[in-house]
């Protein structure tokens, strides 16, 4: 769903030496027995609850959602193999994990307030982020778009003008949808969302003429329609999204745990078939698949997999 042609992809590539050294840092910098865990804020709550706590989405399809009562997705499965891989680390083969269900709104407070070890769903690496929370490898790199019904005659984002458009608080795409009509030109009425599915009933419901956000995520969104065909996703690329793990800055320890896990699983093609699984197969509740392949962008990312993004 990226445009292969966008001329953020040369940042990335421009970055590929940074990519390789931190990588391979990655690689070698966790000590097996993990003799820094008595200094590792997160590492040692973990030891002393006996648990590793992961925050999760509730309709963020594929990343992270509920599915028979119980959080699944792309994005939770990447997290459950760092929490295999923290098992091991810590000689825990009992060590439990602890859901904890959270929203765009407060995803970010749950990692900073120590709710939560690790945040798994769909959000971006961006500077502004960074300031309070850490990120590991990207696992995903999206772009905002618009979803809109179709027969709407929406189909560019100057079609928009004098309409009533939603988003969900707290994320990129709304901040930008702001941005886009500071000079009121455009005249918008912008409605927040608590959540995605709300956002999108809005759209249902004829509440809204078009919700914005990340272009799977609307994807996702429509696959699980009554009528997917009622709805088109539309209009050129807002941002681009590199999609992480979100973790604390407070534990260099846990993290160099994590982007180790994670380096290792794409060299080990395990998050490619992971992909698979979420994006091109069946997947629950309905058994929709998304079809969606694999950007040139979130490729060229694999090769050199690294927690640096282009801003």
């Amino acid at each position: 769903m990226i445009n292969p042609g966008l001329p953020r992809l040369a940042s990335y590539r421009k970055l590929a030496p940074v990519f390789i050294s931190v990588a391979c840092a990655s690689l070698l910098a966790v000590s097996p027995n993990m003799a820094g865990a008595a200094n590792a804020p997160v590492l040692q709550h973990i030891q002393q609850s006996g648990a590793i706590r992961i925050a999760h989405r509730e309709s963020s399809v594929p990343f992270s959602f509920v599915a028979d009562g119980k959080p699944v997705g792309y994005a939770v499965d990447l997290c459950l193999k760092v929490a295999d891989a923290v098992r091991t680390a810590l000689k825990m083969p009992s060590l439990r994990v602890e859901w904890v269900p959270v929203t765009p709104a407060n995803r970010i407070p749950a990692i900073v307030e120590g709710k939560a070890d690790l945040e798994c769903g769909s959000t971006t690496n961006n500077r502004e982020r960074r300031e309070q929370v850490a990120f590991t490898i990207p696992h995903y790199i999206a772009g905002s778009r618009m979803i809109v019904k179709t027969g709407s005659h929406i189909a560019k984002w100057s079609d928009l003008r004098g309409k009533t458009v939603v988003s969900t608080t707290g994320t990129t795409p709304l901040a930008m949808l702001r941005k886009m009509d500071e000079s009121g030109v455009m005249q918008l009425r912008v409605i927040e969302a608590k959540d995605h599915a709300q956002a999108f009933a809005m759209v249902e419901a004829g509440k809204a003429d078009a919700f914005v956000m990340d272009d799977v995520l609307l994807y996702g969104l429509r696959a699980n329609a009554s009528n997917p065909a009622d709805f088109t996703v539309t209009g050129d690329l807002l941002t681009i999204e590199p999609y992480a793990i979100m973790l604390s800055k407070r534990d260099e320890e846990f993290k160099r745990l994590v982007d180790k896990t994670l380096v290792a699983a794409i060299y080990d093609q395990d998050t490619q078939k992971l992909y698979k699984k979420w994006f091109q197969s069946p997947i629950p509740p309905h058994g929709i698949k998304l079809d969606i392949p694999m950007s040139y962008l979130l490729r060229d990312s694999f090769k050199f997999p690294s927690d640096k993004v282009a801003d």
